[in-house]
């Protein structure tokens, strides 16, 4: 399974950024999505994920502003990032991984590149 990520940037706190994941090379519906995100100088941590039948679940420090969503028709996950905070600094990785995962999940099966978002203060 290929990953490709997309839609990273530059954004000042409290705006908004809409990642996307665009999957290829296997079923998408076999797989659950994630996002996780490494800032400067930390581990890698869990954000969200989100299962085929769309059950999600989320990190503490982004529930209630980040949402995970998915279009199975187009093999694509996405993450809307609303009230953005400098700590939400990071280099974000869509990640997939059979059914059955434990949640949240430690690792993933299959990683994307990453894609860079900046939130300024």
């Amino acid at each position: 399974v290929q990953l490709q990520a997309s839609g990273g940037g530059l954004v000042q706190a409290g705006g908004s950024l809409r990642l996307s994941c665009v999957a290829s090379g296997g079923t998408f519906s076999h797989y659950d999505m994630a996002w996780f995100r490494q800032a400067p100088g930390k581990e890698r941590e869990f954000v969200a994920i989100i299962s085929f039948a769309r059950s999600t679940y989320y990190s503490d420090s982004v529930s209630g502003r980040f949402t995970i969503s998915r279009d199975n028709s187009q093999n694509t996950v996405y993450l809307q990032m609303n009230s953005l905070k400098p700590e939400d600094t990071a280099v974000y990785y869509c990640a997939a991984a059979g059914l059955g995962i434990a949640w949240p999940p430690r690792d993933m099966d299959y990683w994307g590149k990453g894609t860079l978002v900046t939130v300024s203060s």
